[in-house]
């Protein structure tokens, strides 16, 4: 009984705050303590996560003070069990409240893309949320820059990894943002850090047995948290909201503040 509370109710109500430290070996040092907040697989209208909770969500992100910003999809649901559909109007408009010096940026899921791609994509433009997709970002910032490269969605679309970093025009670092984490093996050196979602960190975690399901063709290998893998660097979110069955257990919600600085050699 309480831990059938505590899976359906108390977790998957609750938001943590996961403050993560990375440092990396091809970062400016100009850039050593930049704050990126990571949302991802908010999946609006599932139990415990209306509009109001999504604003609490962007007040206690914006409290973290961020650099920048960046959404990795799946905004909408379906089919959640308890679930209640909201609009996408109403959603972006609840995300138009987050504040980052250097912005906020945002790639599509595979939710998204199944309810209608193009829609969420002009919500959430409409709100000055830059959509990415197959395209980069150069952010400038402490007289030194940086790029993000925003993939399609690996489900439902084609990521192109690499004619989208043939668009970077210079040497300095870049950050991939994908929705699904199972793109990692295919990301290049080049890359400073991949950022991911999508896994929801399988929403369960069993003490002994690990994660039962999770919606990665390499299981639990990259299914939460920070995986490094030949030199290459990539964080996957557990996400907020739930998807199919509205269940968490050891797998809290959470807000991703990542501090990056460079490592030393």
């Amino acid at each position: 009984m309480i831990l059938g509370l505590w899976a359906l109710v108390l977790e998957p109500s609750s938001v943590t705050t996961n403050r993560t430290a990375i440092e990396l070996s091809h970062w400016h040092k100009e850039h050593n303590g930049l704050k990126v907040a990571v949302l991802s697989d908010l999946h609006v209208g599932s139990p415990h996560l209306g509009l109001v909770k999504l604003q609490q969500i962007v007040k206690q992100t914006n409290a973290e003070a961020p650099d920048l910003i960046v959404l990795l999809g799946d905004y909408v649901i379906h089919g959640v069990v308890g679930g209640r559909f909201v609009e996408l109007e109403a959603i972006a408009a609840t995300l138009k409240d987050l504040q980052a010096p250097l912005g906020v940026v945002a790639i599509l899921g595979n939710h998204d893309w199944w309810y209608d791609g193009e829609q969420v994509r002009a919500a959430l433009q409409q709100v000055n949320i830059r959509v990415l997709e197959n395209e980069i970002m150069q952010i400038q910032h402490a007289g030194r820059s940086f790029w993000l490269v925003g993939l399609a969605d690996l489900w439902t679309r084609t990521p192109d990894i690499q004619s989208s970093l043939q668009k970077i025009t210079d040497n300095n670092p870049a950050i991939v943002l994908t929705h699904s984490p199972d793109v990692f093996p295919d990301i290049p050196e080049r890359v400073t850090l991949t950022l991911a979602g999508h896994t929801h960190g399988g929403q369960v975690n069993l003490p002994l047995v690990g994660r039962p399901v999770v919606p990665s063709k390499f299981g639990q290998r990259y299914a939460a948290g920070h995986i490094i893998e030949q030199g290459r660097h990539l964080f996957v979110s557990t996400g907020i909201g739930t998807s199919i069955i509205p269940v968490r257990f050891r797998v809290p919600p959470e807000i991703v503040i990542l501090t990056l600085s460079s490592r030393e050699t």
